[in-house]
């Protein structure tokens, strides 16, 4: 019996983890909305936007890069237009955020 329970507990904290490695967990102030990463990293796991503009956000390449800015589409914060402007600028930048 305490094999099966360490067994189900190694599986669960496997599975925790490779939750935690596919997905950004962005906290909006009000609402919770889960994105999934581009690729397994444990960059930028956990955000919290509810004070950050959305420009600031957008300039990190891992977040643009894993599609925040539909979210913000989305969620009305950004107009598609503006969205492709802002991917736009920070995808010529060279600096990595």
């Amino acid at each position: 019996m305490r094999k099966v329970r360490l067994f189900l507990l190694a599986v669960f904290l496997g599975a925790a983890g490779y939750f935690l490695l596919s997905y950004h967990i962005i906290y909006f102030g009000n609402t919770i909305k889960l994105l999934s990463k581009s690729r397994p990293t444990s960059d930028y796991t956990f955000i919290w936007a509810s004070n950050k503009s959305v420009e600031s956000i957008l300039r990190i390449d891992t977040l643009r890069e894993a599609g925040i800015g539909d979210i913000f589409v989305k969620m009305g914060k950004l107009n598609e237009e503006d969205k492709k402007a802002l991917e736009k600028k920070f995808n010529s930048d060279p600096v990595f955020y």
